[in-house]
């Protein structure tokens, strides 16, 4: 099929999905000049109340500032330093197995999200609780049948259909629009759960155990806590309203002979948590990791807590004609890489790099799907290789030294792209 050149001062642009990846899609588009752009976000409440953290390294957010995407007024806390804990009996914090330079600057999502949801102007249509349920690509546009009306789209249609220049996939790791750019590509099951939380950071005082010393956490620590068959990653991000959360990730394997199904791409949300999983959670919790640290994390209500199933997804390419792919629709890291919303973040970058060399580039967007692609495909190795070495198939973590945890780490990593890889416009 013939692609017809697309003059982006006069199209109709449609965003698919408006959480972080996109807002900031949304933002690369009327920065390279697109004539009128429409986000489409299924989600009908305030996606500004989401509680979680991610985290940014000091690098990436440099670039990612000086690209206009990221900057200082946005809440932060600077992270210096991950120290790596084991149980050891009833050591309150456990026994520290190694220390590691960990320069990362963490965030709350939806603090985040709204910073950049403001950077949006009044000009680009923001349509919460509409549904995107399919798309159809053509040589010059593409159709989105959708569940939000007539007016769903600045580009017109008939009620449920609307009809764009260009579409932006940002619709994460159940994308429809890659569904509709590449009908082969599945998410597969990596086989173990990320479990999440947060909890104000006030309430960890009532943690009082003995032997505990007087400050058992520094603001600027990230806490690995190991144990065989897994991890948890513990540090602080802002709270929206001057403190502290701490944010917690708990990465192990399901309970045993639970069946969970999993096989197409799927999240538990706070209160759908069973019985058997809330049990695997406690003997973690409760048995394999020190006390302050499994304290910690039982302190988020049981009905707060949310499961998120490990995929990995890779599309060839982060476009197919006049449909786009970035962040999680394209491609899905493990979160052990540390830069999913970097990853993100750095395809806004490159995608409006790509759509401002349009008028004298008219290949560029299919350069920009190689080159995003290709980074892509390195951050899903990535988040492979760390899943194997840190919860797959784990070391006697009791039994390991400073050195043999760096050896380890730098083994995983590579070719050292923890964090997200320099960009590269």
């Amino acid at each position: 099929m013939r692609m017809h050149s697309l003059a982006l001062a006069g199209a109709d642009v449609a965003v698919v999905g408006g959480s972080i990846a996109g807002c900031a899609a949304a933002l690369a588009a009327h920065r390279a000049g697109a004539g009128r752009i429409t986000v489409h976000e299924r989600a009908a409440g305030r996606l500004a109340e989401r509680g979680v953290g991610l985290a940014v390294h000091n690098d990436r957010y440099a670039e990612l500032s000086a690209a206009g995407y990221l900057n200082a007024s946005m809440p932060w806390v600077q992270l210096t330093t991950r120290r790596w804990y084991v149980r050891d009996g009833a050591a309150p914090l456990g026994r520290q197995i190694a220390v590691q330079p960990f320069p990362f600057r963490s965030y709350a999502w939806g603090p985040l999200w709204h910073a950049l949801r403001d950077r949006l102007p009044s000009t680009v249509g923001f349509r919460a609780g509409v549904t995107v349920r399919s798309v159809t690509g053509s040589a010059d546009g593409a159709t989105l049948h959708h569940d939000g009306g007539a007016d769903a789209g600045a580009g017109g249609g008939t009620k449920g259909i609307a009809r764009f220049d260009l579409v932006i996939g940002a619709d994460g790791y159940r994308s429809v629009v890659r569904d509709a750019a590449f009908p082969d590509v599945r998410p597969g099951y990596a086989g173990y759960l990320a479990w999440r939380g947060t909890v104000s950071a006030d309430r960890l005082t009532t943690l009082d155990l003995p032997g505990l010393p007087k400050d058992p956490w520094a603001q600027e620590d990230c806490v690995y806590g190991a144990f065989p068959g897994g991890h948890v990653v513990i540090y602080r991000i802002p709270d929206g309203q001057g403190g502290h959360r701490a944010n917690w990730v708990l990465y192990t394997a399901p309970p045993a002979g639970l069946e969970l199904r999993l096989d197409s791409p799927s999240s538990l949300p706070p209160g759908t948590l069973t019985e058997p999983l809330h049990a695997r959670f406690r003997q973690v919790a409760d048995e394999l990791l020190p006390p302050y640290w499994g304290g910690l994390i039982r302190l988020t209500p049981a009905q707060e807590r949310f499961i998120q199933p490990i995929y990995d997804v890779t599309a060839p390419r982060y476009s197919h004609g006049r449909l786009v792919l970035l962040g999680d629709a394209a491609t899905v890291a493990r979160p052990h890489t540390g830069a999913g919303a970097v990853k993100a973040l750095q395809d806004a970058v490159a995608l409006e790099s790509a759509l401002r060399a349009l008028p004298k580039r008219p290949e560029a967007l299919a350069s920009y799907g190689a080159e995003r692609g290709a980074a892509g495909r390195e951050m899903v190795e990535l988040g492979r290789r760390l899943g194997r070495a840190f919860v797959q198939d784990t070391p006697d973590w009791r039994a390991s030294t400073q050195a043999e945890l760096e050896t380890a780490w730098a083994t995983a990593d590579g070719k050292g792209a923890f964090g997200g890889r320099v960009l590269r416009d």
